[in-house]
């Protein structure tokens, strides 16, 4: 089982980018996929996720700026970001739990410059 993301990059305020995070070995079909972030000196947070239940919930200060969507295989989940703000540069990861396990993908790194 692999999750592997891309997408990350260096973009200017107000930019956008599109993470993509595809899974080897399984389809997304447990309680939730979704994304984290962590920058310098904090702890990792969750930014967008898919619950089981089909909720998608987001942090607060990305509420309206990004998006969570799954590809049609079940097997790739995405992040658009929008307006991305210098707040928002942190190393993205993509997660997932399948029978009461989390996977963690690989990080990809966003930075957004003012």
């Amino acid at each position: 089982v692999q999750l592997q993301a891309s997408g990350g990059g260096l973009v200017q305020v107000g930019g956008s980018l599109s993470l993509s995070c595809a899974a080897s070995g399984f389809i997304f079909s447990g309680k939730f996929v979704g994304w984290y972030r962590q920058a310098p000196g904090k702890q990792r947070e969750l930014v967008a996720i898919f619950t089981s239940g089909g909720n998608t919930n987001y942090e607060d200060s990305v509420k309206g700026r990004f998006s969570i969507s799954r590809g049609i295989a079940k097997n790739t989940v995405y992040l658009q970001m929008n307006n991305l703000q210098p707040e928002d540069t942190a190393v993205y990861y993509c997660a997932a739990e399948k029978y009461g396990t989390v996977y963690w993908g690989t990080g990809t790194q966003v930075t957004v410059s003012s």
